[in-house]
């Protein structure tokens, strides 16, 4: 039980990770956004290999727990930055605070070698949208020969939280909405789905049978090497999407890795022996890791300010439910001798994820965050 209380709470943690991608939007120029985005996902992806690489070194020799506390570090330390991290300017202005956010504009101006445009930073109304009503509204501007408006943010956190809502089910919104929910739920599922797949498929040796019969593998090196393996694979399903993604837009390439997944796993509903079952687990990673790339680019980018983060945080929520579902068709069909169930159900996901890209109403290619 108690066990079972520190994974909710570190759960909740995780949970609000979704949070440092959208801060981490609102400091990258529009033009250089989906290369600099992708780069910073590569920290994902070294999070990945090290956690392979430790655990393929401790798992064996001092078990789980030692593994659990040395996993753990990262966090410790990154309570370090947490003070000179600075606040997003937005969230300042919806508190008024106008004075701290041209602080912080005017050191990001500074460090890029770059100055404001001429003016003061002065919170003023906006005019509310159709869709959205009886919500109070500011919006922060820097006063200039066209007086334009910079971002909208919300007044009050109660109204804010209310309207954000209401906002990403008004009529402009819910078409994207309701696709952005289901491709990161797609997305999601099939991400954890290939890495369970890995441990099931990539082994020569493995059995159909009563999970019981499988646990000898925790202590298998083959196990972790396969583990790291596919995780290096996730390095060309970046470099990929960071080459994609400002070229030929943000919608076709989601759609375009999400299909070369499908087809990638595809093969795998006959049995194959392990070097090909590891060469198409290693494609299939690099594809859904593009994938999975773009789509942290395009679902905060297709929201206002006012209701980004809310947006992109049901629909992270939404993801983590097809993480959850996963195991249940890597794991528990495979073991139950249905692994060409399992694949057909993995690529079903896959092929409406990629029919869900092309049907989204905007490409957000170029685009302001607003």
């Amino acid at each position: 039980m108690c066990l079972l209380t520190l994974r909710f709470i570190v759960g909740m943690g995780l949970g609000a990770g979704h949070v440092l991608g959208t801060w981490f939007l609102e400091f990258v120029p529009a033009a250089n956004r989906g290369t600099w985005v992708v780069v910073f996902h590569c920290t994902w992806t070294f999070g990945t290999i090290l956690q392979a690489l430790i655990a393929w070194a401790i798992m064996p020799v001092l078990g789980w727990r030692w593994l659990i506390a040395l996993s753990s570090t990262p966090c410790f330390i990154l309570l370090i930055f947490y003070s000179i991290t600075p606040e997003s300017p937005r969230y300042l202005c919806s508190r008024g605070r106008t004075a701290d956010a041209q602080f912080i504009l005017e050191r990001v101006a500074i460090m890029n070698n770059m100055a404001l445009p001429p003016g003061i930073l002065i919170v003023g109304p906006q005019i509310r949208s159709d869709d959205v009503v009886d919500v109070e509204t500011i919006v922060p501007l820097i006063l200039s020969q066209d007086s334009a408006a910079t971002d909208v943010c919300m007044s009050s956190s109660i109204s804010r939280s209310i309207n954000a809502f209401r906002t990403l089910v008004s009529r402009s919104l819910i078409r994207s909405t309701l696709l952005l929910w289901f491709v990161y739920f797609a997305f999601c599922f099939a991400y954890y789905g290939i890495v369970l797949l890995t441990s099931e498929l990539s082994n020569g040796a493995r059995r159909c049978g009563p999970v019981g019969m499988h646990l000898w593998q925790q202590n298998d090196a083959r196990l972790y090497r396969d583990v790291l393996v596919t995780s290096i694979a996730e390095f060309p399903g970046l470099i990929l999407a960071a080459l994609l993604v400002d070229k030929v837009g943000r919608k076709l390439s989601m759609g375009a890795f999400a299909f070369l997944c499908l087809v990638s796993i595809a093969p795998l509903a006959a049995p194959l022996e392990e070097g090909l079952a590891t060469v198409l687990l290693f494609s299939a990673r690099t594809c859904i890791t593009g994938s999975y790339a773009v789509l942290y680019i395009y679902g905060p980018e297709i929201y206002p300010s006012s209701c980004r983060n809310t947006g992109v945080g049901v629909a992270t929520s939404l993801g983590r439910i097809g993480g959850m579902i996963a195991p249940l068709i890597a794991v528990g069909l495979l073991e139950s001798c249905h692994q060409k169930e399992a694949v057909f159900v993995f690529d079903l996901v896959l092929f409406f994820a990629a029919v869900a890209c092309a049907l989204f109403p905007l490409e957000t290619k170029g685009c302001q965050i607003q």
